[in-house]
């Protein structure tokens, strides 16, 4: 009997790697080819596009860390959630550092990779009790030289991933930049830094000195003939057809978001009622107002880019031109014009 599937799990947003995740040569080859230069890499490109997928889909989950990044964090919270999840537990210590803050005692257990275990047996009880002992550092949580000290020190050997790099307030991403050159120059540990953003160099523009150091990987980039196999696979796995028609206005609609492919197809497979691969083959999509179905996924989204929009038109201060609303304007008119 072939095997079930839900909908969620291939079509949508899932929390896992959907099952129709597809391969594309210029993205998850080059990520996999870059990760073997000990060069530290980012994933790029615009929300829902992808890039923790791909992440997910080309690492496994014991070759790396992951360190969700949150925007109250500080560069010495970011520095002290790399070494917890490098195995540290830390502890405040009686002594400060240079900017009066207070030191941190960085503690491992020596079993943790193996080192230095012992064990202790009593004769009268005639039983045997395990002593962990423990291996311990005092470090300056701000100092990227005592982080590095402190990875290198228990063999630390593997990615580093920082999903939701945006999250980060602009002058903590700046200051990680500078530290990726110390990482590079002073260990072999290799960070994978996943973000929204369209700009390929976004982190060479925080520190020049990363160039040759640091490669770009665009997640944001979906060929037709990639989004056309998204929907072919997933169709199959749920033992339906998707109308041709339906197929190729949404690809020539959806300006080449994957997100709005995925959500699209998950919305008219809800409409004729499948939610599990089907016993027997069905036809679906056709008559479907594509345009409309592609209107309404946009418009939930509209909220955030309204916002952008109406921050980015009032300037960073009020002044007699206005020119940030007049830059805005050409881009606008041509975008409505084209659709």
């Amino acid at each position: 009997m072939p095997r079930s599937y839900d909908l969620d799990d291939i079509y949508g947003i899932s929390r896992d790697l959907p099952l129709n995740y597809v391969e594309r040569d210029y993205v998850d080859e080059v990520f996999r080819r870059n990760l073997t230069r000990k060069k530290h890499v980012t994933i790029f490109g615009s929300s829902k596009q992808g890039k923790t997928c791909l992440r997910k889909h080309c690492l496994n989950d014991n070759k790396y860390i992951l360190i969700q990044c949150n925007n109250r964090w500080s560069i010495s919270d970011l520095n002290a959630n790399i070494l917890k999840r490098a195995g540290y537990e830390l502890t405040e210590s009686t002594k400060t550092t240079m900017g009066g803050k207070a030191k941190l005692i960085a503690s491992i257990k020596a079993s943790f990779f193996g080192i230095g275990e012992s064990s202790v047996g009593s004769e009268i009880e005639e039983n045997t009790s395990r002593e962990t002992t423990r291996h311990q550092l005092e470090l300056d949580i701000d100092d990227v030289n005592d982080v590095i000290a402190a990875l290198n020190d228990i063999g630390f050997a593997k990615y580093i991933v920082l999903e939701d790099f945006h999250y980060l307030k602009q002058e903590v991403q700046k200051d990680f930049s500078i530290e990726l050159k110390a990482f590079h120059e002073n260990s072999d540990l290799c960070f994978i830094i996943v973000g929204v953003w369209l700009d390929e160099n976004k982190l060479l523009i925080y520190n020049g000195d990363l160039t040759g150091r640091i490669v770009s990987v665009n997640a944001d980039e979906w060929h037709s003939a990639d989004l056309r196999k998204v929907i072919l696979k997933g169709q199959s796995l749920l033992n339906v057809q998707f109308d041709e028609d339906f197929i190729g206005t949404l690809i020539s609609e959806c300006f080449g978001n994957v997100y709005i492919v995925q959500e699209a197809c998950h919305r008219v497979c809800e409409v004729n009622g499948i939610y599990r691969t089907q016993k027997h083959t069905r036809v679906i999509g056709q008559g479907s107002n594509v345009k409309e179905i592609v209107q309404a996924i946009v418009k939930e989204q509209s909220g955030r880019y309204n916002a952008f929009l109406s921050n980015y038109s009032c300037g960073f201060q009020e002044t007699t031109l206005e020119m940030h609303r007049w830059l805005l304007y050409p881009i606008l008119r041509q975008h409505l014009k084209n659709y």
